[in-house]
């Protein structure tokens, strides 16, 4: 039997004419696993599907991604119509919804961000606020813009700008980590979409581990990039993506960030944020031109032109449904957190939309050709990545749509990586363009430390095999942990994006204070810090606190499941008993004293015996 006929759409297997008696039709039989077919292949639906290995799928041929690809009946490719509209809705939509975080967050985060922004400081405070800029702001590329022109306009100086650049890279991955989570109630594809995620995290992470030493020592980007530089830059002008431009309208018409504001703080053209406040439009008219246009010389600001806070308004599509004259700093401070909360909302419901749409879309379709259709090579993919997040102009973009795809086993999580990679390389673009719009050679040298921090990195952690184990052993084993607590990725976020760069922000401070109870004092921390960690890792490695950590997980699961189980298992008890009264012919009275003297008091205790039972028996 051919490998083609083993694996129908239907997942049935075919049966010779001349098998089938005249007199007898023999039922249809469906295959539903993968020891049922020949060719050992696991299809999408199985119910062996969560069994398979990436080492275990085959290899299919182009001719079978053909035929699985193009030959249909008109029934399925009215359906497979159907399922591309609905995917686009929900993708339009997904992306709305990340330009919706975006905006939101810059409007929440903004005047934060800025004002850590604005000085230069030690390599290890611009590393960790590069990271918390762009974590607050939900956007590597407005992070580095920011950083490209701030150097353009000598607001800091070059090597702090090459620390915040990265920082930034680390911040960018949040978004889709934050985006892993929405395949929660599914705890095989939360597996999966969380070491899609991470294996971004961790790529950055050891590049910086990697570059940062080695820049402080050495200035190896600086020096590199700094015989490249032409002796002057052209005046050029910024790009937006096409994808930026279909889903804007509908985003700026909800709420638009006033980027200005980060730029004015950070380069000490205010102070802070109250100088923005009260939004005045003139003649109480809310259009950009009455609210949100550039005063010229000879206009007086607040009588002949207005004034903007954190909202903005657009030329184009006037002032979004958030705007609002006369408003507060509170006011939009509200209005971004109100919209931070409804972005994560559609952002879960789209998510969820286009899961089910794409597993439904899958559903039968074998895995071997899948996996050949999608497993391009390596230097492939870092293009792809490269060239889709070009387009785009977001990495976070790029990888939180690929995040799901992930989770539900379209794409290998080797095939995430260099796709990952190559968003990275990508994003660098932004910086790019930010730096010819400056016109400035410091701000060009920036721009492409940012482009070579990546491309070193790749060249460490990729090409060589045992060096990329690393990065992808340390997402499959995070991933492995949100089967055991569902609490991972959550702890995982606040503890590597906000708990850590805030304690190396602290730690660092207290070198540069030129005091010596400071240094003294910061050097008594380190040490206490660098002596727990050698105890943790003792303790986890050596005397089984891996294994106590994961018996405690797997006990606090089982009584959340006891507790959760525990009313039926109550009504399962009070039939029984209501059964033995029957049987034994006990006064229906005297069986009510009984339930009400053993319940009083008791109900506790009893449920604290159910679940030790269970826990016992687990």
């Amino acid at each position: 039997m051919s490998t083609a006929a083993a694996e129908l759409p239907q997942n049935q297997e075919p049966v010779k004419a001349d098998e089938v008696k005249a007199d007898e039709v023999k039922p249809e039989v469906t295959i539903n696993s993968r020891k049922l077919r020949p060719t050992g292949s696991t299809h999408f639906g199985d119910v062996d599907f969560e069994e398979e290995e990436a080492a275990d799928i085959g290899d299919a041929t182009w001719a079978e991604v053909g035929r699985a690809c193009c030959v249909h009946s008109r029934m399925e490719w009215g359906k497979i119509f159907l399922g591309v509209c609905a995917a686009f809705f929900f993708l339009y939509f997904f992306l709305f919804s990340l330009e919706l975080l975006g905006n939101s967050a810059k409007v929440l985060g903004g005047c934060t961000a800025g004002g850590i922004m604005g000085d230069n400081v030690n390599p290890v405070a611009a590393l960790v606020i590069g990271e918390l800029a762009t974590a607050l702001v939900q956007s590597s590329s407005t992070t580095t813009s920011i950083i490209v022109s701030l150097v353009g306009s000598d607001a800091v100086s070059i090597n702090t700008g090459i620390y915040m650049i990265m920082g930034a890279n680390i911040g960018t991955s949040v978004t889709n980590t934050i985006v892993a989570m929405g395949q929660m109630s599914d705890g095989v594809q939360l597996e999966r979409a969380f070491a899609g995620a991470t294996v971004h995290d961790l790529f950055n992470l050891l590049t910086v581990a990697v570059l940062f030493p080695l820049e402080l020592i050495s200035g190896y980007l600086y020096h590199l990039t700094k015989v490249m530089l032409p002796s002057s830059v052209a005046d050029g002008e910024s790009w937006s993506g096409p994808i930026k431009k279909i889903v804007s309208p509908l985003a700026d018409r909800v709420i638009k960030a006033n980027k200005n504001v980060i730029k004015d703080i950070a380069t000490g053209k205010i102070e802070n944020c109250d100088a923005y406040y009260p939004v005045i439009c003139v003649g109480g008219i809310e259009d950009y031109k009455h609210c949100a246009s550039s005063c010229k010389d000879d206009q007086v600001k607040e009588v002949d032109c207005g004034r903007v806070g954190l909202i903005t308004c657009d030329k184009v599509y006037g002032c979004p449904a958030f705007f609002q004259n006369g408003a507060t700093k509170q006011d939009d401070t509200i209005a971004g957190g109100v919209c931070l909360v409804l972005s994560l909302f559609f952002l879960l419901i789209c998510l969820m939309g286009l899961v089910n749409v794409l597993q439904r879309g899958l559903m039968g379709m074998s895995t071997r050709i899948i996996y050949k259709a999608t497993n391009v090579p390596g230097v492939v993919a870092i293009v792809i990545g490269a060239a889709v997040t070009l387009l785009v102009q977001s990495s976070s973009i790029t990888t939180s749509v690929l995040t799901p795809l992930v989770g539900l086993g379209v794409i290998q999580l080797e095939q995430m990586f260099p796709l990952t990679l190559g968003a990275n390389i990508g994003t660098t673009v932004t910086g790019l363009l930010a730096s010819l719009v400056s016109d400035s050679v410091a701000a060009l040298q920036v721009a492409l430390c940012h482009l070579f921090f990546n491309i070193t990195g790749i060249i460490i952690w990729y090409p060589i095999p045992f060096m990329r184990r690393i990065p992808l052993n340390g997402a499959r084993e995070l991933g492995k942990w949100t089967r055991r607590s569902k609490l991972i990725p959550p702890i995982y976020i606040i503890m590597v994006f906000f708990v850590c760069p805030l304690l190396l922000l602290g730690l660092s401070e207290l070198f540069v204070q030129n005091k010596i109870g400071w240094t003294v004092l910061g050097t008594m921390i380190v040490l206490a810090l660098i002596l727990g960690i050698i105890r943790f890792a003792w303790w986890w490695r050596r005397q089984g606190g891996r294994d106590k950590f994961i018996d405690c997980l797997e006990k606090r699961g089982v009584r959340a499941a006891a507790l959760a189980s525990l009313p039926e298992d109550m009504e399962f008890l009070k039939g029984k008993v209501a059964q033995l009264a029957e049987h034994t012919g006990l006064p229906e009275d005297e069986v009510d004293e009984e339930k009400a003297e053993a319940s009083e008091g008791t109900d506790e205790a009893e449920a604290e015996a159910i679940i030790a039972e269970v826990e016992e028996n687990a």
